[in-house]
């Protein structure tokens, strides 16, 4: 099912399924901001990460000395959340654990995520509840996919991204199947701020960053259209689109951790970077996406 949230600047569309956003226009000039998953690149359009970010070596991992398999960037973009709050310009939706998920990850939770509007800002909050009465280990993460170009008259190639601050980026090394070697290298950036957009950037799929600023402007040279994403507590940021193509669009991914290492099949209680919960403990993250 499909929920509509709005105010005077923005209004959004989003999915029962995995919780997705499915439109983000701005009312002002109906411009639509969110890629619309054209199935030739991309049918995804902006989807919510969790348990996992990104890939499992062999696509499975242990638990407890259990094998357990799981897909691309966990299960909730599979599964029907239940909106448990709405209102004119806020949506909340939750996740419990079911049959099918104790198959793929031996946890009892709620995940909730919630869409709330205010002025040109959507803020986006994720709420992991413990259920179980164990430490549960997760991570969360966005990944938002954004047209180019957002007005008549630009190209791909005429947008960029700019960081906040200037930074010494890094960039994760990863092989050519897209999983970690354990080693970073730096991601040169012009005045340690700006990355220019080439579709040929992503000719070997994703580009993974840590250790740069937190939020980060999607802009055109003389463009009047922008977005702009904030994101305090997701460590490593993913960009991307459909490898080897001329996809109309950029997705900017913040996470919470790093994709797998390649030739290992992780044990979740020591998988890089991921959040422990204790039992019945809460966890929360807010991101902020701002369409100009």
């Amino acid at each position: 099912m499909i929920y509509i949230i709005e105010n005077d600047k923005l209004k959004v569309k989003v999915s029962s399924m995995g919780a997705e956003l499915q439109s983000i226009r701005r009312i002002e000039d109906d411009t639509e901001y969110l890629w619309q998953g054209d199935p030739t690149y991309w049918a995804g359009r902006a989807t919510n990460l969790f348990p996992i970010c990104g890939r499992l070596f062999e696509g499975k991992y242990t638990y407890d000395g259990k094998t357990y398999e799981m897909t691309l960037h966990g299960f909730a973009k599979l599964q029907e959340f239940e909106v448990i709050r709405q209102d004119t310009a806020a949506l909340t939706l939750q996740l419990k654990e079911n049959d099918e998920t104790l198959g793929m990850y031996p946890f009892r939770f709620t995940l909730e995520i919630s869409y709330v509007l205010s002025g040109e800002d959507l803020n986006i909050t994720l709420i992991v509840h413990n259920l179980d009465d164990k430490t549960m280990y997760f991570a969360v993460g966005g990944h938002p996919g954004f047209n180019l170009p957002l007005e008549e008259g630009k190209t791909f190639e005429d947008y960029y991204i700019e960081f906040d601050e200037p930074c010494d980026a890094k960039k994760l090394c990863l092989s050519d199947t897209c999983f970690y070697l354990d080693k970073d290298e730096a991601f040169p950036l012009e005045d340690n701020r700006v990355l220019h957009l080439q579709h040929g950037l992503f000719d070997h799929d994703a580009i993974f960053l840590c250790d740069m600023a937190s939020g980060v402007t999607l802009r055109c040279v003389d463009g009047k259209r922008s977005v702009h994403m904030s994101y305090p507590d997701m460590p490593q940021l993913g960009l991307w689109h459909k490898p080897q193509s001329d996809a109309p669009y950029v997705c900017i991914e913040p996470w919470t951790s790093y994709p797998s290492t390649d030739g290992k099949v992780d044990a979740l209680e020591t998988k890089q970077s991921m959040h422990t919960l204790e039992p019945r403990g809460v966890y929360r993250n807010v991101y902020t996406m701002t369409f100009r």
